[in-house]
């Protein structure tokens, strides 16, 4: 998780403020006049333009018999006068929803390593999560995301942002704290996975949170006859578990531009037809590292999802390929390692409320400029090949709620024996939540 220092634990004074929010826009929206429903047609009730006449001529008598009410008048005494509502509620729809997740977990191994930070970690259950997302239009200019993460220990803010709405030249910008769009997974939250847990590759370069932080980022969708987005972001370089390849758990100062993470993508989406699709990118991140004076890491990340679904027929058959493969760079004292590490999963949704999942993971070991094993100040223990194989079954009660069973084997290469664990998830949402990018 990240720093104590963007947590607290007052719960109830969140929930509560959030809540009182949510009624104002409401109360306020209620204050606003009713129009009246248009006549149907064919109702039999259309008046002739006689009783229209009539009718008209009877309201404005009544309009003018209305005695006028006084620009500005003053509070009758033991009556507090209303307070005024700002206009700007009645065009702003506050949308909140809560998801939970949580877990019963068995593991083999005595000291599992499940390195995301929503993972299940022990034997028994885990709370692995309460968030609270919440999203509005601010105004003609501006969109507000925010996702509020509640745990067992306490509160973080896990991500909140604006984006702009009416930029020309196809340009967006997003500015606040987020998740970086580096590959596919990294800007996601759990309850859009396909599993329970984190890959792993994720947790060793960028940490249990998957990499976020403060900053600004601008994105360009291109005139091209296909989808081509280019994306740019510059953030924080710091946070133990959202840039561990970078200054990490290191309080820096920032004295130049060079002291932040500056990331890029590139994502192409082409349709094969009415059922087959592909997205594809291209991904890189850069920024200093805490192993010395100006040593700095670099991350390069391809990712692809294939997706069939048929779309001519009443068919709620699924299938999607997804796969990520990260490389990773590092300047150290006096050397430069290297690492790969990846995963590739496939996804079977065989009707509407059933489906099963496959995920192989991989990381190798890292190496010296000279392709020779090298000791890794992150993780000294990783001196071989990991690699994890993980299936699951995947029921949906309603679109609501989700259950999930999975089993894993990891194939830790500086372990004798391979680890097993096995998870039962609960999943349920409730409230209004935005669909998820393709």
């Amino acid at each position: 998780m990240s720093s104590p220092s963007r947590r607290f634990t007052g719960i109830p004074v969140v929930l509560i403020s959030i809540l009182s929010l949510s009624a104002l826009s409401a109360r306020a929206q209620e204050t606003q006049p009713a129009a009246s429903p248009p006549a149907e047609e064919g109702s039999g009730q259309e008046l002739s333009p006689e009783e229209q006449a009539e009718i008209e001529a009877a309201i404005g008598k009544d309009t003018k018999a209305e005695p006028q009410a006084p620009a500005e008048s003053a509070p009758t005494s033991g009556a507090s006068a209303p307070l005024p509502v700002p206009q700007i509620l009645s065009s702003q729809f506050l949308e909140l929803s809560f998801v939970l997740d949580v877990a019963l977990a068995a593991f083999t191994a005595e000291e599992p390593l499940q390195g995301g930070a929503h993972d299940p970690l022990d034997n028994g259950f885990t709370f692995q999560q309460l968030e609270l997302s919440i999203s509005s239009v601010v105004d003609p200019y501006l969109r507000f995301n925010g996702n509020i993460v509640f745990s067992q220990f306490g509160v973080e803010v896990e991500e909140a942002y604006v984006t702009s709405l009416d930029l020309p030249a196809n340009l967006q910008v997003r500015a606040g704290q987020f998740l970086t769009r580096f590959g596919r997974l990294n800007n996601t939250h759990p309850h859009a996975w396909d599993f329970a847990d984190q890959p792993f590759v994720f947790s060793r370069v960028f940490g249990g949170e998957g990499n976020r932080g403060l900053g600004l980022e601008v994105s360009w969708l291109s005139p091209l006859p296909w989808y081509l987005e280019v994306v740019g972001s510059g953030t924080d370089a710091t946070g133990e578990s959202t840039a561990r390849s970078f200054f990490g758990a290191e309080s820096s100062r920032v004295v130049s531009p060079f002291d932040f993470q500056f990331t890029g993508a590139v994502k192409q989406f082409f349709p094969f037809g009415d059922d087959l699709s592909l997205l594809w990118g291209l991904s890189a991140a850069t920024g200093p590292n805490a192993s010395g004076y100006r040593n700095r890491s670099d991350v390069y990340g391809t990712d692809l999802y294939l997706k069939y679904r048929p779309t001519s027929a009443a068919d709620a058959n699924v299938v999607s390929l997804q796969a990520e493969l990260l490389y990773r760079r590092r300047q150290v004292p006096d050397d430069l390692l290297s690492d790969w590490g990846g995963y590739a999963q496939v996804l079977w949704r065989f009707s509407r409320r059933w489906a099963t999942s496959g995920r192989y993971e991989f990381g190798t070991a890292a190496r010296d400029q000279d392709g020779r094993l090298a000791e890794d100040p992150l993780d000294p223990e990783w001196t071989a090949t990991r690699q994890r194989i993980s299936a699951n079954v995947t029921f949906w009660p309603t679109e609501f709620s989700r259950l999930r069973l999975q089993a894993a084997t990891d194939r830790v290469g500086w372990r004798s024996e391979p680890d097993y664990s096995a998870f039962l998830t609960l999943e349920a949402v409730m409230g209004a939540h935005g669909a998820h990018a393709f």
